[in-house]
């Protein structure tokens, strides 16, 4: 196992890649805090420590809204508490909405940026703190593909993602010193929940998986197993960059 005694939390947890990620997380032997956002989550998410370790040794569910700094923190002193420290942090939890930008509100805008951005610094410095004082430790932004790829309607997105780039860029440049790595994983098209009208429409399905070296679309499965790969030991001198996993995606003409 790859991970075997590993220390995670996974935020947004409950659901798509981050459900994913924190099943295989618990295949490769890590502890895994589950993080959900709300009580709509909750059941999800606690169902999801359950496959882990339905004893509960191993793996529990825990809510915390990432946009909001005293639940964050409540979140990784939690982590401290029941897992002993933090050895990975996969900051996962992301919304996505489309909006004309001449017809974006602040508060749309905000939202977006709250969630993916805001909230993700939050977790990296909460977590970063545990990470230092033990001076080793994993932190994997899940990023996309339109941290450089345009997406009109989704100016809020792409801006968030794109921000996420730097700041993976930035704190690993900051953190290596102290033994953590940072880096970010840019998922293309993938099956989820935040999918649903697309797999729900073939002819608009075609259009995309036509723009796709591959033909179709990745798995959550496939982004968590990228996800381990980068924690392990075996990516030990990975840091400070994205890894793309698109099925080729972004080397279509259009995209380039």
């Amino acid at each position: 196992m790859l991970l075997e005694g590993r220390r995670a939390l996974v935020t947004g947890g409950s659901s798509g890649i981050g459900r994913a990620t924190a099943l295989r997380l618990g295949e490769e032997g890590a502890r895994v805090a589950v993080n959900y956002r709300s009580e709509r989550e909750r059941a999800d998410a606690e169902a999801v420590a359950a496959r882990i370790d339905p004893a509960g040794a191993r793996a529990y569910a825990v809510q915390a809204d990432v946009r909001v700094e005293v639940e964050v923190v409540r979140m990784v002193e939690e982590c401290r508490e029941r897992l002993g420290g933090l050895d990975l942090l996969v900051n996962n939890a992301g919304i996505e909405s489309q909006a004309p930008t001449l017809e974006m509100s602040l508060e749309v805008w905000e939202e977006v940026l709250r969630t993916n951005l805001t909230g993700a610094f939050l977790c990296l410095r909460e977590a970063g703190r545990l990470m230092a004082a033990e001076r080793r430790g994993v932190i994997i932004n899940i990023s996309s593909v339109h941290e450089f790829i345009p997406w009109p309607g989704y100016a809020h997105y792409c801006a968030s993602k794109g921000g996420l780039k730097l700041l993976t860029e930035t704190v690993a440049q900051e953190w290596a010193p102290l033994g953590i790595r940072v880096l970010a994983i840019a998922p293309g098209a993938i099956a989820t929940r935040i999918n649903s009208a697309l797999l729900d429409d073939p002819e608009a399905l075609r259009e995309v998986e036509a723009e796709i070296p591959l033909g179709r679309l990745g798995q959550p499965e496939e982004i968590a197993a990228a996800v381990v790969w980068a924690a392990s030991e075996e990516a030990a001198y990975l840091t400070g960059t994205t890894l793309v996993v698109d099925g080729g995606m972004s080397t279509y003409p259009r995209f380039s």
